[in-house]
C-alpha cells in the first residue's frame, strides 16, 4: 500500500507541476511559490530514479579508485604565465570560511569539526563518481593560520581571480566563522579585493537552510538590520572592499527571508550615508529567487549555478557501487550550455559560472551530483560568459561570479586538487584571453606505441617515405627507451620518446599523449602501434594491412589533406576494419556500458554502431574531447597479462567511433576519403565473432 500511495502522490505532483509551469506569472513570483511549497511539502517531490545494480558484474565490477589522491589523465601542474594586460572582466569567486574549528561546530558535530571532516568521509556511490575529492598544493589547511589566506589570495590573483566574496554568518549579534575574515581585514599585506555575502538563512543539520532541525536560526528585524550593518561597516570601509562605480559591494544570499527586503535595503543605505561610508552597491544571489532587484531597492542580482536550473537526470544510467544510493545525478554539461546561452535580463545581473557540483560529502548516500564537469567545459562556459554574454555591458561593469573557490564538500572548487591539479585555475586564466580561431593544421602528429622494436623500425621507414612534416611521439617502456631512441636515430628522424609502464596496452599511453598534444594545440594525429597479435598466425598480415591503408606513401598525404580541407572530418579508419559492435561484444559489453556512462555518452546500439578493429586510425583531437574530458584514472586500466579481450583498453577501442560522432564529427574510411573503390562483403578475417 505504501508503494501505491507513493506512486499516486508522484503522479499528482507531476500534474500539479505541469499546471504550475503553465501559469502566467513572473520568474520572481514562480520562484517564491515554488520555495514555499518545497519548504512545507518537500516530501511530495518524487525521489530520483535508481541507478543500475550491477548484478551481472560480479567480481568483475570495477571500483573507480585505487587511491583517492591519484592524478588523472589531464592533471595540470602549476605554471607561471602572464595574464592579459587588460582583463576583460572582474572574476569574483565565492569563498567558504568553514575550514577551522569553532565552539559551535564542536557542540553540533563533534570536537575539532571542520569542513574537511565532511570532505574526507565521502565515498564514491557509482562508477566514475569522483569522491573523495582531496586538496593538493594548499593541503588540508586551517584558516586560523593567516599565511593560508595570503597564499590563497596570491594563487587566485595569479590565475585571474579579481576578488573573493566571503560568505558571512550573522545570527542576531552572533557571528560564526568570522575569525579568518577579521585576520584578512587586519593583514594589510593582502592586496586582493573582497566583498561579503550575508548567508541569511538558518543553519540546519541537513546543510540546506530549510526550516527543520535548526542548529541556529535567524531573527530578522529592523533592529537586527542596523546591528548587522554596524558590525560589517569595517569591511565596507576597507580600502580593498570590492566596489562598483566607487560603491562598496554587499550581497544578501536570500533576500526573501527578510520580512521586508526593501525596508532593510533602505535602512542600510541610510545608515551608511550617515556613518561616512556613503552609497553602497547591494546585490542578491539568485539561488532560490529571481525578482527584479529594483523591486526590493537592490542594485543588481548575481547568478548562482547550479541553482535555478534543472538539467536532465542521469541517475538511472549509473552503475552503482552503493546499492543504497538515493541521490540525484544531473548533467553538468547541460547546466553549462543552458546558462551560457541565457540572454541578460533588463535589470542589472552579474552572470555566474560553476566548475562543478557534488554535495555527496555533506549528504552521504543522498547527494546531488552534477556529472561530466571538466576544466575545458568550464573554460568554454566562462569564456562565453565573458566575451559574449557580457559583450553589451560597459567594460567597467563586467563582473562574473564563480561558485566557488573552495566549496570542497559541495564539489565546487577552483583550488588545486589531487586529481587534476591546477586544471581549473589554468582554465580560468585561459578564459580571460580573447577566443582565438584555431589555425589550420600544418603538420600531422604520429603517436606510436612501441613494444616490438623490429616492427617499430618498419614503421619508421614507412614514415620517412611519406612527404609530410611529422611530429613523432613514441611511447614505450623504460627498458626499451634506449633502443627506441637508437631506432629513431638510425632512421634519420627526430621524435619525442615517452616512458610508460606496461599498462593499458597502446590505449592508455595514447590517451595520455593525446591529452598533452591537445593542450598544446595540435590537431590531427595518426595512431599506430607495433601490433603483432602473437595469439594469431596472421598477426603480421593484420598489422601490415592496417598500417598500409593508413600510412602508405600514396595515401597518408591525401588523408592529411582531407583533414585540412574538411574541419568536420573527425576519424579516418582503414577500410575493411570497421566492424559492428555486436560481432565482438560478449567480453566487452559490461565494460563498454559502464564506460559510456562514465563519459556521458548514450548507450550503444550494438547492431548499428561500429568500431575500428585493430585500434589504428587517423583522428582529429577535438573529436576525442568527450573521452579526454572524462579525465580517466590510470588505475582503471589493467596491467598486461596477455589478455586478448575484455579489458578496459578493449572497451576504449570499441567506443572511439561513438565518441567522435558524439562530438559532432564524421567518420570515413581511408578508401572513401581518397576516392578509391572498396567493397567489404566478407567476414572479418582477423577475429571471430563473440
Amino acid at each position: 500500500m505504501t508503494g501505491l500511495k507513493a506512486r499516486l502522490r508522484a503522479a499528482v505532483y507531476l500534474v500539479l507541476r505541469t499546471g504550475f509551469r503553465a501559469l502566467p506569472m513572473s520568474e520572481g513570483q514562480r520562484d517564491r511559490l515554488r520555495g514555499r511549497f518545497l519548504d512545507r511539502h518537500s516530501n511530495w517531490v518524487p525521489p530520483p530514479a535508481r541507478g543500475r545494480l550491477d548484478v551481472a558484474g560480479g567480481d568483475g565490477a570495477r571500483r573507480p579508485l585505487v587511491r583517492a589522491d591519484e592524478p588523472a589523465i589531464g592533471h595540470v601542474p602549476y605554471r607561471a604565465e602572464a595574464l592579459p594586460a587588460t582583463l576583460p572582466a572582474t572574476l569574483v569567486a565565492f569563498y567558504l570560511p568553514q575550514f577551522h574549528p569553532i565552539e559551535q561546530n564542536d557542540a553540533w558535530w563533534g570536537k575539532g569539526f571542520t569542513e574537511w571532516r565532511n570532505v574526507t568521509r565521502a565515498l564514491p556511490q557509482f562508477e566514475g563518481h569522483v569522491q573523495p575529492r582531496l586538496p593538493a598544493d594548499l593541503g588540508f589547511y586551517d584558516l586560523r593560520n593567516p599565511q593560508i589566506m595570503r597564499e590563497q589570495a596570491s594563487l587566485a590573483q595569479e590565475y585571474g581571480i579579481g576578488a573573493f566574496c566571503f560568505y558571512y554568518y550573522w545570527f542576531s549579534g552572533t557571528t560564526l566563522l568570522e575569525t579568518p575574515l577579521r585576520q584578512w581585514l587586519a593583514d594589510d599585506s593582502i592586496e586582493m579585493p573582497f566583498c561579503l555575502c550575508w548567508a541569511n538563512e538558518n543553519w540546519a543539520r541537513r546543510w540546506d537552510g530549510r526550516s527543520d532541525d535548526i542548529l541556529i536560526g535567524q531573527q530578522h528585524s529592523a533592529e537586527d538590520d542596523i546591528a548587522f550593518i554596524t558590525h560589517v561597516a569595517d569591511y565596507l570601509r576597507d580600502r580593498r572592499a570590492l566596489k562598483v562605480d566607487g560603491k562598496p559591494m554587499l550581497l544578501v544570499y536570500r533576500p526573501h527571508l527578510l520580512p521586508d527586503a526593501r525596508a532593510t535595503a533602505q535602512r542600510w543605505r541610510q545608515w551608511c550615508r550617515d556613518h561616512d561610508i556613503g552609497e553602497i552597491h547591494l546585490a542578491y544571489v539568485q539561488g532560490f529567487e529571481r525578482p527584479d532587484p529594483r523591486d526590493i531597492d537592490f542594485d543588481a542580482a548575481v547568478e548562482f549555478p547550479p541553482n535555478m536550473s534543472n538539467p536532465r537526470s542521469l541517475t538511472a544510467d549509473q552503475f552503482l557501487i552503493n546499492p543504497e544510493f538515493h541521490g540525484d545525478v544531473r548533467d553538468w554539461r547541460e547546466l553549462a550550455s543552458e546558462i551560457a546561452a541565457r540572454l541578460l535580463p533588463d535589470y542589472p545581473l552579474y552572470p555566474g559560472v560553476n566548475p562543478g557540483w557534488d554535495n555527496e560529502a555533506r549528504r552521504s548516500g543522498h547527494g546531488r551530483v552534477y556529472l561530466h564537469a571538466s576544466p575545458r567545459g568550464y573554460r568554454d562556459w566562462l569564456s562565453t560568459t565573458i566575451h559574449k554574454r557580457l559583450a553589451p555591458v560597459p567594460a567597467s561593469q563586467r563582473m562574473v561570479f564563480i561558485n566557488a573557490w573552495n566549496e570542497w564538500a559541495e564539489g565546487a572548487v577552483l583550488e588545486p586538487d589531487a586529481r587534476l591539479g591546477h586544471a581549473y585555475l589554468e582554465a580560468t586564466r585561459q578564459a580571460l584571453r580573447a577566443p582565438a580561431t584555431a589555425p589550420a593544421s600544418t603538420r600531422p602528429c604520429v603517436v606510436i606505441h612501441a613494444w616490438y622494436l623490429d616492427v617499430l623500425e618498419e614503421l619508421l621507414r614507412d614514415l620517412r617515405a611519406v612527404a609530410l612534416r611529422w611530429r613523432i611521439v613514441i611511447t614505450t617502456t623504460a627498458d626499451r627507451r634506449e633502443a627506441v631512441e637508437k631506432a629513431l636515430a638510425a632512421a634519420g628522424l627526430q621524435g619525442e620518446v615517452e616512458v610508460h609502464p606496461n599498462h593499458g596496452r597502446d590505449i592508455l599511453p595514447f590517451l595520455q599523449v593525446a591529452e598533452r598534444l591537445y593542450q598544446e594545440g595540435e590537431q590531427v594525429v595518426l595512431k599506430l602501434h607495433t601490433k603483432r597479435s602473437t595469439h594469431r598466425r596472421d598477426g603480421e598480415d593484420w598489422r601490415r594491412e592496417l598500417t598500409g591503408r593508413l600510412l602508405d606513401a600514396d595515401r597518408a598525404t591525401g588523408i592529411f589533406d582531407a583533414f585540412v580541407q574538411d574541419p568536420s572530418l573527425g576519424l579516418v579508419a582503414p577500410e575493411g576494419h570497421v566492424q559492428r559492435l555486436d560481432y565482438y561484444w560478449g567480453a566487452n559489453e559490461r565494460n563498454v556500458g559502464a564506460l559510456l556512462a562514465r563519459i556521458g555518452l548514450p548507450a550503444a546500439d550494438i547492431e548499428r554502431d561500429t568500431f575500428v578493429a585493430g585500434s589504428m586510425f587517423w583522428v582529429r583531437l577535438s573529436a576525442l574531447r568527450p573521452l579526454l574530458d572524462a579525465h580517466l584514472y590510470r588505475s582503471l586500466f589493467e596491467y598486461e597479462a596477455g589478455q586478448v579481450d575484455g579489458t578496459q583498453a578493449h572497451a576504449i577501442e570499441r567506443i572511439v567511433s561513438l565518441v567522435v560522432r558524439h562530438a559532432g564529427a564524421k567518420e570515413q574510411t581511408a578508401a572513401a576519403v581518397l576516392g578509391l573503390p572498396f567493397t567489404d562483403g566478407q567476414p572479418y578475417a582477423y577475429a571471430r565473432k563473440g
